[in-house]
Parts: C-alpha cells; sequence; structure tokens
C-alpha cells in the first residue's frame, strides 16, 4: 500500500546510494558540460510556452513503418501547424512478461493466445522494461537522435512520456531491488491498485533509493541527450513530495517542461509542472456535443477552475489524445458535425492546444493500442483548420496560454445555447462566438463595430447587423 510520506533533509543526506545509481551518476557527469555547450535551440521559455501548441506522437501507428525515421521526415510539416512541442509516447523497451494483447476488465495477456498469433500483440507503451534503452520496434538511440536535431533545428522542442508509478515486470529492478515495489501482505510484488493494469507492477516511493535512481534515469535523458522535458504518466498516483525532491534538481540540469497527466492544483505549485490535463473541460465539451449538457456546463466548469488554479497555471486543452481515441471513441464518434468547433474551441480558450497523431489527417477510426496499426496522411479539411488556429496561436497575442496569459471574459448573449467571450492582451482581442447546440441561434446587440473572421476571412460590421444568425455547430473567431 503506497503511503504519503514526511521525511527530513537530514534523512536525506545520510541515506546511501546503490552501487548502481552512483555508477550512473558519474556517467551523468562525464556529458553535461557537452550538453551545456551544445549550440542550436535555446532551452525553453516561458514566453515559448504562451503560443505552443504540443503535439502527441505516437510513432507506432504514426506510419506504415511505425518507426523514428517515418515521423522525423513529417517534423518540418508540423511545424506548419505551429506545433512547439512534441510529446513522444513512451519510447522505450516493452516487457515480454505478461504483455498485454487486449485492455479492459476481460484483458488477457498475449501468452494466452496461439503461439502463431502472440508475435502481433506489441504490449502497451507503458509497461517499461528499461528506462535508459530505446524501444527496437522504433528504431536505434542514433535514429532517435536524429529525431531530436531535426525537431530542434525546426524550432521544435521534445518531451518524453515517462511512467513513474510503475514498470513492465520484466524490468531488472525486480531482480535487483525488489524492495522498489509495492507488495501484498504475502510479499508480493503487485499491479497498481484499483486498476486493471495487470501488465504492469507499482512502484514504491517510500523507498529511498527508487527515488534516487528514478531521478538519475530521468537525468540520464536530459544530460545525455538533450532533450527537452517530460510528460509524466499519472502523476498524480505518484506521492507529491516525490516530484518536490526531483523536478528541482532536474531542472537544475537545464529549463525544461514539465506536463503532468493530472488535474491536481498542488502539481503545478511552487515551481513544479508547468501544465496539467484540462480533463473537466474536455468532458464538458463531450457532454455538450452529445446535447446531454449545455453551455451552462462550460461556464461551471470554467469558473470552477479559475478558482481551483492559480493565475499561472497552464491547462492542456483537447479533443482527443491516445486515450479518448483508443478507448473512449474518435473525435468523429463523440463529437460529430460539432467537432470542428471544439477544435477551435481548444485553441481559443485559456491553456495549450493539443494535437493527436491522426487528428491533423482527420483520423476516422479508433487506433489499437496493443497491436500495429497505421494513420492515412491525407491532408483535408482538418489540416487546413488547425493550420488557421496555429497561426492565429502563434501571432496573436490575445491567444497567450501561459503563465501571462491573455484576460478571458465572458460575453453574455442571452441565449443558453451560444457561448461568447473574448481574450485580450496588450491591445490585441480576438472574439469566440459558438452554437453549442444542433439547432439554429442567434443573438443580437452584444457585440459592437467591425470583425473580420479569422477562419473564413469573412468581415462581420456588428454595428449595422441587427440580428446575428448560427446554423447548428457553427462558430466566428473575430479578430479586430
Amino acid at each position: 500500500m503506497k503511503k504519503i510520506f514526511i521525511f527530513s533533509i537530514s534523512m536525506l543526506l545520510c541515506l546511501s546510494c546503490k552501487q548502481e545509481v552512483k555508477k550512473d551518476e558519474k556517467q551523468v557527469d562525464k556529458t553535461e558540460e557537452s550538453v551545456k555547450e551544445e549550440k542550436g535551440l535555446q532551452p525553453i521559455s516561458d514566453v515559448d510556452i504562451e503560443t505552443s501548441v504540443i503535439y502527441e506522437a505516437n510513432i507506432r501507428q504514426y506510419s506504415k513503418e511505425g518507426t523514428f525515421n517515418a515521423f522525423t521526415k513529417d517534423i518540418p510539416q508540423l511545424k506548419e501547424l505551429g506545433v512547439k512541442i512534441i510529446w513522444l509516447m513512451p519510447i522505450f523497451p516493452i516487457s515480454e512478461t505478461k504483455r498485454k494483447a487486449t485492455g479492459g476488465e476481460n484483458s488477457k495477456f498475449a501468452s494466452e493466445f496461439p503461439k502463431e498469433e502472440q508475435a502481433k500483440y506489441l504490449g502497451s507503451y507503458y509497461a517499461v522494461s528499461d528506462f535508459r534503452k530505446i524501444n527496437p520496434e522504433f528504431g536505434t538511440i542514433e535514429n532517435f537522435r536524429t529525431l531530436l536535431k531535426t525537431a530542434h533545428n525546426n524550432g521544435i522542442y521534445v518531451v518524453l512520456d515517462w511512467v513513474p508509478n510503475h514498470t513492465g515486470w520484466d524490468h531488472t529492478w525486480l531482480t535487483t531491488n525488489p524492495d522498489f515495489y509495492t507488495k501484498n501482505d504475502k510479499g508480493e510484488v503487485i499491479h497498481p491498485e484499483e486498476t486493471d493494469w495487470t501488465d504492469v507492477a507499482d512502484l514504491n516511493y517510500e523507498n529511498a533509493d527508487l527515488r534516487k535512481q528514478m531521478i538519475a534515469d530521468m537525468t540520464y535523458w536530459i544530460v545525455n541527450e538533450n532533450i527537452d522535458g517530460f510528460r509524466c504518466d499519472v502523476a498524480g498516483k505518484v506521492p507529491t513530495v516525490f516530484w518536490k525532491e526531483a523536478i528541482p534538481q532536474l531542472r537544475a540540469k537545464k529549463d525544461i517542461f514539465m506536463l503532468a497527466e493530472a488535474w491536481k492544483p498542488e502539481l503545478m505549485e511552487d515551481g513544479l509542472f508547468d501544465m496539467g490535463y484540462g480533463w473537466d473541460r474536455h468532458h464538458s465539451m463531450n457532454h455538450i456535443a452529445k446535447g446531454e449538457k449545455k453551455v451552462a456546463e462550460w461556464d461551471a466548469v470554467f469558473s470552477k477552475d479559475a478558482e481551483r488554479y492559480a493565475a499561472d497555471d497552464i491547462l492542456m486543452t483537447f479533443v482527443t489524445n491516445h486515450d479518448e481515441n483508443s478507448w473512449n471513441g474518435t473525435i468523429k464518434e463523440r463529437m460529430g458535425e460539432s467537432a470542428p468547433l471544439f477544435t477551435a474551441l481548444s485553441y481559443v480558450t485559456p491553456g495549450m492546444p493539443l494535437i493527436y497523431s491522426g487528428q491533423e489527417y482527420g483520423l476516422d477510426h479508433r487506433l489499437k493500442f496493443f497491436e500495429k496499426d497505421s494513420i492515412t496522411k491525407t491532408k483535408g479539411k482538418e489540416w487546413d483548420l488547425l493550420k488557421k488556429l496555429g497561426d492565429l496561436k502563434l501571432n496573436n497575442k490575445a491567444l497567450n496560454g501561459g503563465k501571462k496569459s491573455a484576460s478571458y471574459t465572458r460575453i453574455d448573449t442571452k441565449n443558453e445555447d451560444i457561448l461568447a467571450f473574448s481574450r485580450e492582451k496588450e491591445g490585441q482581442k480576438v472574439i469566440f462566438v459558438g452554437n453549442l447546440s444542433n439547432k439554429e441561434q442567434s443573438f443580437t446587440g452584444v457585440l459592437k463595430g467591425t470583425y473580420k473572421e479569422h477562419i473564413t476571412g469573412g468581415s462581420f460590421d456588428f454595428d449595422t447587423l441587427k440580428e446575428t444568425t448560427l446554423q447548428p455547430w457553427q462558430y466566428f473567431i473575430l479578430v479586430q
């Protein structure tokens, strides 16, 4: 059973590391100066974050090849979409032991299938067997370095998906350091409680040596490979006290970007994580798209966020990600005709918008999670929309969404199905007006002046318009 624990600085100083940890620290020292001297892209800053779009790269499914190289050649195109940060889903080797073939409550391991079928089951990216090696399915460390260099040459940062809560059942720690793991009353290592993640072994953060080793492994990628930060899987399941110990040490090596797969406000306090997940906003979009809720649901969530988060906290806004796509449905399944509106809303609301692999190409099927799959890369209306939204995000300060975010002011249209708000910063202003229903809606008298509609290029003179009508799920992004 995990427990929240408190320890003193004096205890930390007297605890000794395992021999392997000392070895890792020596390896880090040898290369630290070389990273500092490396020229090229400057470390990520708060200024970069204000205008960033983040891209979640599913290397396995991005291409037919499923390799670093196949993804790397498309990085310059991602720059066209305004992408500034690439989040790579886990790139580490996946455990063979208890490798999953199917998910859900009745999930099965690959070993439960006939031998001739087992090879097609590649397992979960999140069942890591070694935090310092590359999954050979994707290529080599040299291929990874080429990806990183290409991204940096295009002004794009790269963060690794880190899995701190658990490891796969092949990880050497299960043999060399069994005390790194959570155990039941019988002394058996267990998978994370209250989950169906039977393909992974739960880590015990009460163990000081585990904490040191995890920090050393994370530091390795910053110092030896010059990555730009981490997206930390189920960060809220790891005691916050660990992050208070780890993140300052990581930031001491380099200015990095830290994304928590969590929404606990405390994780963004005191210089810990830069950004958390806007899950509540995402769920409200799904509910409204299905006709289950109205604009009031969005307002309630936004008000709740304003109360619980500090002004410089950042939330990631999204209409899809790897979990949503594989387990809950495609954008089309969940949002239907409202998808363009909610995609636009994810960009113009405060925060950082996410693009998940395939979204830019109108991905219309659920990607397999444990087997090879691929996306069809044909540019269409989704690419065009994301390109226009990315351009506005990058070039208009009214859409700044970082630690010095532009203001958000709700506009009351007297219509419960219309969401309208303005964003302003340093003399620049953007207004969003959207019909969040499947019926025609109208409003009068709340907007004044002449605006250009960013997506269509049309113009509106609200001083002469007696009534403005929006078709089902229609929206305007107005720039003055």
